[in-house]
C-alpha cells in the first residue's frame, strides 16, 4: 500500500463563517455536515473537552473527495496562535488575485503576493490567516515566460 494524504482537518469556532472562505471563495463543496457523536475520535485527538459540542464537515475539491475537514467546536474557547505558524495548508487556485481580494474583504490578515519560477512553471503565491488562526497559502500557476 502506498502513502496517501487523505485531508487536513481544521478546528474552527464557527462553521458557517469558515465556509465563507473554503466554500464561497475557494470553491470547495460540502460533502457532509453533521453533529459528531459524544464518543467521536475528534475529542481525544484534538483534546477537545467532552462538554463541548462538535460539528464536522468535509469539503470536496475538484479532483478529490473530502479534501478538507472542518471541525466546529462550541462550548469552549479555542486557543489563538499569534506567534510563529507551525503549519500551512497550500491550495492551488485558478485566480489568485480574485480570491485574495475576497479574502481581504473579510478583513483577514494577508501577506504581500510574490511571483517565482522554476524549470517547469511560473507561479504567484500569497498567504492569509483564516478566522481561527490557520495559515493558508494560495498559489496560481502561470504560463512559463
Amino acid at each position: 500500500m502506498s502513502t496517501f494524504y487523505k485531508r487536513v482537518t481544521l478546528v474552527v469556532a464557527d462553521l458557517e463563517r469558515s465556509l465563507k472562505i473554503y466554500r464561497d471563495i475557494l470553491g470547495f463543496t460540502v460533502n457532509s455536515l453533521e453533529p459528531s457523536d459524544d464518543d467521536s475520535y475528534s475529542y481525544p485527538v484534538f483534546r477537545i473537552p467532552t462538554h463541548a459540542k462538535i460539528t464536522f464537515a468535509t469539503l470536496d475539491g475538484p479532483e478529490q473527495n473530502r479534501t478538507i475537514g472542518l471541525t466546529e467546536v462550541k462550548g469552549c474557547d479555542l486557543p489563538k496562535n499569534e506567534g510563529i505558524h507551525m503549519n500551512a495548508s497550500v491550495i492551488k487556485v485558478a485566480n489568485l488575485e480574485k480570491a485574495m481580494n475576497q479574502i481581504k474583504i473579510l478583513g483577514l490578515k494577508t501577506t504581500e503576493p510574490t511571483t517565482d519560477s522554476n524549470d517547469h512553471f511560473t507561479f504567484s503565491e500569497q498567504a492569509f490567516v483564516d478566522f481561527d488562526g490557520h495559515l493558508i497559502v494560495l498559489y496560481e500557476i502561470m504560463e512559463k515566460n
